[in-house]
This record gives C-alpha cells, sequence and structure tokens, in this order.
C-alpha cells in the first residue's frame, strides 16, 4: 500500500476514485481538524466494527479508551506540527460490541487550494487477527523459552543438589561405566570425576566381584533394591563396610536407561556397635568376676578378640617398688599366659613407662625400631613382639597402669585402634579403683567390727567388774551406817547421804548397760553359784558360829541371784493410761524440788498393750526424767496417751530448751549428752541441765527393738539459745528474752513419741470413775 498520496495527487470529486476507494477493503478516512470523521468508505465501518451512521461526523476519541485516545491525539498533534504523517501506527479501538480490536493507521495532513491545513486523511486496516496470531507466536515462544531456562535451572539444581547429597552417589550407564559421580564419592572413596568418568570404578574387592555381578543382575530385574549391606575399596586401598541402595531409571528411550547407586559408610557405625557390644559383656560380666584378676583376664581375652592380636595385657605400676606387674592377661598359650603374669619389670625400662610418664598413647610399628622396647620381656616369656599398642590407664589425677594389645595379625595399629583401646582403657581403669575401693571398705569395714567387738568385750567387762566392788561397797556403807548410829547425824548423815547418792547412779549405769548388754552371755553368776553349791556346808558352819544356825547359804545365794542372775522379764498385758498415771504420782515426789507443770491427758480409753512391767517403768521413767531436766523452772512438760490405729499413741512433750540439729543426729547412739561437754555436771536427778549418764534413749530404742514399739522424737533448739554452747539460766523469770511463759512455750521444746501395738486380746481400758 502507497502511504505517500497526497491532496494534490488526486480529487475525491473524481467519480473514478471514489468507486477505487469504496471497492477497496482498507478502510479509508478524512477528518477535520479536530478530529472528526467528515468523509470515510464502507470499509471503514467494517474495520471500526460501527454502521456509518454511528461514525459520521463523530471524534476518533470516541472509538478508544482514555490511555490510547490520549496518545492518538499526541501522534495527531505531532502531524500538524510537523507536517510528516505516520504509517503502520498500531492502536487500539472498541467496537460496537465491546470488543478490542487492532487497528494499523496512517495519517497525512489534507490542505485546500490555497495550501491551507483543513484536517487528516488516512488508511486503516483491522490487523486484530493478524496481530493475535503474532501475540500467540510471542507468547508460545517465550512459555518455550521459560520452561526451557526453568529445565536448565531444575537441572542445575539438581546438580548441586546432588553435590550437596551426603552420601556418595554413582550414575552408571548399563554398560557399568560411571556418567557422574558427587563430590560425597570423591570425599569418601577418593577418586574424582575427571579419573572415573566413562571409566569402571575399581572399587570392589576380588573376593567379592561375583557377588557383585549377581547384584547387579538383580538390579536389572527388579529395577530398585533398598539396601545392600557389603564391602568397597578406596583408593588408597581401605576396606570399608558400605550399605547401598540402588535404581535404574530412564531418561526417555530405553537405550538411555541408567543406575543411580547411593552409598553409606557403615565402617565406623559397625565398628562403634562392635565396641559397645564388647563393653556391654565387660560391664555385664563384673559380677560374674569378684576377683579383680579373673575379670581383667576376661577384659583382656576381650580386648584380643576385638583388637585382632595375639596377645592383650592389663599393667598395674606399683609405684613404691617402681615396677610394672601383669594383672591381666590373654594369650592363645595357657603356659604362655600363665609366665606372663608371674614376671614384673622396671617402670623405667619399657613402653609403657614411656607412657606412664607422657600419658599418650604409643604405636609401635616396629619393636626393633624402638628404643623404649624393652625385650627383657620377651627373654623371660618365651614370645616375640613385632608391634604393639598402649595405653595409658587414668584413675582421677594420676595413671595407675597400662593396657597394650600386641602383635596385630592383619595390618597395622591405627588411630581407630587406639581410640577404641583407649575407651576400653576408661572403663577398666574404673573396674580396678572400684575394686582397691571395695577393698578398702571391707578391710575398713573388718577393722571397725573388730572394734566393736573389743568395744563390746570392754564395756561387758566393766559392767560386771563394776557389781562386784559396788555391791560390797554397799554392804559396807551400810553397816557403816548403823554403826554410826551412835554418833549425832548432823556430823555423818550428809555426807553418807551423798556418798549413797553416788554409788547408786554408779549402780544405774551398771543397769542400765545390763539392758543393753542383755543378749551377751555372763560367767560371774555361774561361777559364784558353783563355787556357793561346793562350799555351802563350810560357809554354814562358819557362820553358824557368829550369827546363829540362820542358813545363811540361802540368804547368799538370794543376793547373788539378785545381784548376778540373768533376768528373764515377762511379757504383761497393761493398761497404759491408768500406768502411766501411776508413774507419774510415783515420780512427783522426786522432782517435788522443781516448779515444773506436768499437763497429762490421760482420760482416754485405749487398747491394753504387751510388754515387761519393769521395761515399761524404765522407759516412762526415763522419758518424764529427761523431760523434766531439760525444762527450766515455771515450765510445762504434756504427756498424752491416745488410740492410733490397732494400738496406742505415748506423747512426752516438754517446753524446754530443745536440742540442736547435730546433735539429734546421734541422740540414740548412746552415752551421748545433748550438751556442750564443758557445761556438763552431775547434778541430782530431775535438777534442770542434771548431768546424766547418755544411756536411757540408747536403751530405750533398743528396748524398742526387742519389745517391737516405735520411737520417734522431734526436737527444735530455742531461738534465743541456738548453739550447743549457750547457756539457759534455769528459770523463765530469769530468762532476758521472754517476758511471759508463753513466749518460752514457743521458743522451743522436745517431743518423745511411742507406738505400742494393741496386745492380742484387745482389752480396753475400764473408764476411769
Amino acid at each position: 500500500m502507497d502511504n505517500t498520496e497526497t491532496a494534490s495527487s488526486f480529487s475525491l470529486s473524481d467519480e473514478r476514485y471514489r468507486v477505487f476507494i469504496e471497492e477497496i477493503s482498507d478502510g479509508v478516512y478524512e477528518t477535520d481538524i479536530h478530529g472528526n470523521f467528515i468523509y470515510f468508505n464502507n470499509a471503514l465501518c467494517k474495520v471500526f466494527g460501527y454502521p456509518r451512521g454511528e461514525i459520521q461526523r463523530q471524534n476518533f476519541t470516541g472509538f478508544m479508551d482514555k490511555s490510547h485516545a490520549r496518545m492518538a491525539y499526541d501522534v495527531f498533534t505531532k502531524i500538524w506540527v510537523t507536517h510528516k504523517g505516520f504509517s503502520n501506527v498500531i492502536w487500539q479501538i472498541v467496537d460496537k460490541d465491546g470488543q478490542t480490536r487492532i487497528i494499523e493507521l496512517s495519517a497525512h495532513v489534507v490542505r485546500n487550494e490555497e495550501g491551507k491545513k483543513t484536517g487528516f486523511r488516512g488508511i486503516a486496516r483491522d490487523v486484530t487477527e493478524r496481530f493475535r496470531i503474532q501475540e500467540a507466536l510471542r507468547e508460545s515462544e517465550a512459555r518455550n523459552q521459560r520452561q526451557y531456562e526453568a529445565s536448565r535451572r531444575a537441572e542445575q539444581r539438581a546438580m548441586k543438589l546432588l553435590d550437596f547429597v551426603p552420601y556418595p552417589m554413582v550414575v552408571f550407564g548399563l554398560n557399568g561405566r560411571a556418567n557422574y559421580i558427587n563430590p560425597a564419592f570423591t570425599e569418601m572413596f577418593g577418586w574424582t570425576l575427571d579419573e572415573l568418568e566413562d571409566k569402571h570404578i575399581p572399587y570392589v574387592p576380588p573376593d567379592l566381584v561375583e557377588e557383585t555381578g549377581k547384584g547387579i543382575k538383580r538390579l536389572l530385574k527388579e529395577k530398585f533394591i533398598r539396601r545392600f549391606e557389603t564391602k568397597r575399596l578406596t583408593k588408597d586401598g581401605r576396606v570399608l563396610d558400605v550399605a547401598i541402595r540402588a535404581a535404574v531409571f530412564s531418561e526417555g528411550e530405553e537405550d538411555d536407561d541408567a543406575e543411580l547407586v547411593i552409598l553409606r559408610d557403615l565402617t565406623q557405625e559397625k565398628r562403634v556397635a562392635r565396641n559397645n557390644e564388647v563393653l556391654l559383656r565387660i560391664s555385664t560380666a563384673l559380677p560374674a568376676y569378684p576377683e579383680l584378676e579373673e575379670l581383667l583376664d576376661y577384659i583382656s581375652d576381650e580386648i584380643r578378640v576385638i583388637m585382632n592380636t595375639e596377645v592383650a595385657l592389663v599393667i598395674l605400676l606399683d609405684e613404691e617398688r617402681s615396677e610394672f606387674s601383669y594383672v591381666g592377661a590373654a594369650h592363645a598359650n595357657t603356659a604362655t599366659q600363665k609366665r606372663i603374669k608371674e614376671f614384673r619389670f622396671p617402670a623405667d625400662k619399657s613402653v609403657a613407662g614411656k607412657v606412664i610418664r607422657t600419658g599418650e598413647p604409643i604405636v609401635v610399628s616396629d619393636t626393633s625400631k624402638e628404643p623404649d622396647f624393652y625385650p627383657g620381656v620377651d627373654e623371660k616369656i618365651g614370645y616375640i613382639t613385632r608391634n604393639m599398642l598402649e595405653v595409658p590407664l587414668r584413675s582421677r589425677d594420676r595413671i595407675i597402669g597400662v593396657l597394650c594389645a600386641r602383635n596385630k595379625r592383619e595390618g597395622e595399629f591405627d588411630q581407630t585402634d587406639v581410640e577404641i583401646l583407649t575407651m576400653i582403657a576408661g572403663t577398666v581403669a574404673l573396674f580396678i579403683e572400684n575394686a582397691r575401693v571395695s577393698e578398702q571398705l571391707r578391710e575398713a569395714y573388718r577393722e571397725v567390727t573388730s572394734l566393736n567387738k573389743a568395744k563390746e568385750k570392754v564395756i561387758n567387762h566393766l559392767s560386771h567388774e563394776l557389781k562386784t566392788p559396788v555391791s560390797v561397797l554397799m554392804a559396807s556403807l551400810s553397816i557403816l551406817e548403823r554403826k554410826m548410829k551412835v554418833l549425832p547425824e548432823e556430823d555423818w548423815k550428809p555426807g553418807m547421804e551423798r556418798f549413797q547418792r553416788n554409788l547408786d547412779r554408779i549402780l544405774d549405769i551398771q543397769h542400765r548397760v545390763e539392758d543393753i548388754m542383755q543378749d551377751r552371755p555372763y560367767k560371774t553368776y555361774g561361777l559364784l553359784c558353783l563355787l556357793l553349791g561346793e562350799c555351802t556346808d563350810e560357809l554354814e558352819a562358819l557362820t553358824a558360829d557368829e550369827m546363829g544356825e540362820e542358813s545363811v547359804a540361802g540368804r547368799i545365794r538370794k543376793r547373788i541371784e539378785e545381784i548376778f542372775g540373768r533376768k528373764e522379764s515377762a511379757i504383761s498385758e497393761i493398761d497404759p493410761a491408768r500406768y502411766f498415771r501411776k508413774r507419774i504420782e510415783a515420780l512427783k515426789a522426786q522432782f517435788a524440788h522443781r516448779e515444773v507443770e506436768i499437763v497429762s491427758h490421760l482420760k482416754e480409753r485405749v487398747p491394753f498393750i504387751g510388754i515387761p512391767l519393769d521395761v515399761l517403768q524404765k522407759v516412762v521413767d526415763g522419758l518424764i526424767r529427761n523431760a523434766i531436766e531439760n525444762t527450766p523452772d515455771e515450765g510445762k512438760i504434756e504427756v498424752n496417751v491416745k488410740k492410733r490405729g490397732k494400738g496406742v499413741e505415748f506423747v512426752v512433750h516438754d517446753y524446754g530448751v530443745g536440742i540442736t540439729e547435730e546433735n539429734q543426729k546421734r541422740i540414740f547412739e548412746g552415752f551421748f549428752v545433748a550438751r556442750d561437754t564443758a557445761a556438763y555436771s552431775s547434778k541430782r536427778p530431775f535438777d534442770f541441765n542434771a548431768g546424766g549418764k547418755g544411756a536411757d534413749l540408747l536403751r530405750m530404742k533398743i528396748f524398742s527393738e526387742r519389745y517391737n514399739f516405735k520411737m520417734n522424737m522431734t526436737s527444735f533448739r530455742c531461738k534465743f539459745i541456738p548453739e550447743e554452747s549457750d547457756v539457759c539460766r534455769g528459770r523463765i523469770s530469769l530468762c532476758p528474752f521472754c517476758n511471759a511463759k508463753e513466749g518460752c512455750y514457743h521458743s522451743g521444746g522436745t517431743a518423745f513419741t511411742l507406738f505400742f501395738p494393741a496386745a492380742r486380746k484387745n482389752r480396753r481400758s475400764p473408764k476411769d470413775e
């Protein structure tokens, strides 16, 4: 189409040109200077998609959206200003049906005969379909380009992913040659892709070639192998345990099939499993080998197996003698093993000595080239050491010996062997130290047992040694008192009472020790009875002259029975509430000089209890006396009896000074007092802070075990005198810390709780009248 026609080249008034214009398929138009259509042919109506009536005198912008209308306006303005037309400009318009059409336009300025610009003239062509085809082609090309680029990116990502896979991967062709290996393969096996590409990988051990061939046939048949454990060689000749997963995949044509093989190194995993198994066996073998030497022999044998050596040894250092001894050994020849364990050698002339000095493991690949190797061991024992590995046995902050493996059967000792033996050495050192500590504990126990027996003998002996002189003194004192009655009492009575009181204290100590040692055999009683039986006639004859015909032997026998006889206490059924009231009333005369209030709650009906009367009296009297002696004047003590479960609970609670936390731990140990030793003094019974013998509570504890009742204590020390050395004034009104009794009651105190099972008959005490 020639778009350079001008207004002077033809005239619209010429009929021939008008017919030509109406017949052409391209739309011809003419607008005024404002862009309003003043002439157009029928083809323009088809191009615009509007009837003639809706185009005539309409502005061209009415057929476009705002953006395209503005663009068209700018183009026509440029033509008007530059007088230069345009062609092949692509515009979008909207037809009558609202559809977008692509229009190709050309436009030129129209001048009249005077040369004045009167409007615009041009040609319009509908290129919607062509434009859509071109757009579709461009889109298709762009889509194809995007798919190609995406494919390339996916391929690159896949390659990068394979490069970062931590497991070795190989892609084989069906011809068995390698097409690709990832960096993990190179890292594990040593070969690079340049070395192996399109080649067979020489990593199958010779003895596994047949197995590998069968595996390949299985893979081609099944197309997938989930797991297959085998061995493979590295470039430097090491043998690795591996697990293989393989699959056959296709890239399109059947000839393009390939094998993807993923390998995982199991060497370390299997080694750790074997080590754990050995350690487990060693640990579980401990009870089966009570003797340390037998256990170390067993451990040595396990080391020999796992290290694949001819000999394994446990060598201990004797620091005092500065020499080594073999306490554990394993050798195929039992005679050689026996000779090994009999041999000792200097600590400064061997590889073991070097290990002790440096504290580091030592690998000797060739003993003939090792200056520290001591050949005297081989000469004495009768075997040749070719290579060896020795690691230290560490115990806390010192090295106690060496763990040794000698003559590795295959290859040489490597770092893995060092790590395994070091790990086992830690366990062996622990066993050795535990054995040593156990032996020390057993020795200490034997010594303590021996001391306890000696102590019991001493106490028993002293107790019996006290009986005779105390009895003699008491008898002598009685005779002396009768003879001194002729004198004024004020001259001798106070001293005599003091003498009697202290003899009573000594005798009381002896009685308490006797209760504690009740199960021990006494020889004094039997001996005296024997002597009396043999000498009865002589004694009666001698005493008849002095005292008449009365049976002196009977009196002496009765006295011996009282002093030295073994006392068997019979179990009695006792009403505890009534008995406790009687004992408190009986004791009141002994602590009448004290201003201590006893608040008793003994009215409740409770079951009878079964216990010897003399034992219950000692327990009740001891608890009451202990409470009064630890309570200052103007203080109080509560005594409670109540039913609890299937028994009776007896509680003595004093609001006294209490016991320190440290002393509470040892209060039942016997001959232990809860006051500072410097503050101890022997006073009258029931005095505040009276010096006790320290055996009361131990005797009660022994009674509780012997007669099946329970005894517990709770105590808290007076907060105003928290230390053992602090002293209470002995009277609440003298206390600088308490203004009233209640303040003292809440500051400290001790409660002893006894629980007695009900007697079998389960009788109830009668209600008090």
